[in-house]
């Protein structure tokens, strides 16, 4: 059995340059690779490619990068929580490429699963299509969207063992699942790194032939992206 463990998340991200398109997973601040993005903000990495759901608040996940300007470009669907997102890009610093989220999702999926394009209705009639490949479709209208081309996609799992094999957990699977194996290197950071043949095989969600390299990340928070309550009468 091939061994995708590496020793720590330097080694995880050795490779990773400035330039790079590089996939984020997680919804919202739910099982995103805190680990990783840490371990980034502490280089000089910079003029990122980013694609993510949504890109963290102010002085978390994507938002440190964006903090400390490590990022040239935001492809992503949900960009409502972070002030200083809205901030550079209001001010021309910051590229941004606003896509509807189900786009989003199969444009990683449709690169995990080799499928260069493919037709949606989403975005039919709107600045979404501007530039794009136009069909008609049992009557309704479609634009073509490409896959993505990824240099790296960094996934966060609930476990995942020495050969790669991932289990998420909630809501941390979207966007995580569908970008493990659409880039040229996935990277897995893991709550809890098992040894092979110890997890259930009918519970594995992604196997490790999607991913290269994994590793235990040794500090996760659990934060809550907006906390609501209900006052009972």
């Amino acid at each position: 059995m091939i061994t995708k463990k590496v020793n720590n998340v330097q080694d995880a991200t050795e490779g990773i340059e400035g330039g790079m398109t590089i996939m984020f997973g997680g919804f919202g601040l739910c099982g995103i690779p805190e680990n990783t993005i840490a371990a980034l903000v502490n280089t000089t990495i910079s003029d990122l490619t980013c694609i993510s759901n949504n890109a963290g608040v102010d002085d978390f996940g994507l938002g440190l990068l964006l903090q400390k300007k490590q990022i040239k470009k935001m492809i992503s669907s949900y960009v409502g929580e972070n002030a200083e997102f809205e901030r550079q890009m209001l001010s021309g610093e910051l590229e941004v490429e606003l896509t509807p989220q189900g786009t989003l999702a199969e444009r990683c999926r449709a690169a995990q699963a080799g499928i260069p394009a493919f037709f949606t209705p989403a975005g039919y009639g709107t600045e979404v299509a501007e530039g794009k490949e136009v069909r008609e479709f049992n009557g309704k209208m479609h634009i073509m969207e490409e896959a993505f081309k990824a240099d790296f996609a960094i996934v966060k799992a609930w476990k995942g063992d020495e050969a790669g094999n991932l289990i998420f957990k909630g809501t941390a699977r979207n966007f995580n699942a569908c970008m493990a194996g659409a880039a040229k290197i996935t990277i897995a950071e893991v709550e809890e790194l098992v040894p092979v043949g110890t997890l259930d095989p009918n519970q594995i969600h992604i196997p490790g032939i999607m991913v290269q390299r994994i590793f235990q990340g040794e500090k996760f928070e659990k934060r809550i992206e907006q906390r609501t309550v209900r006052v009972k009468n």
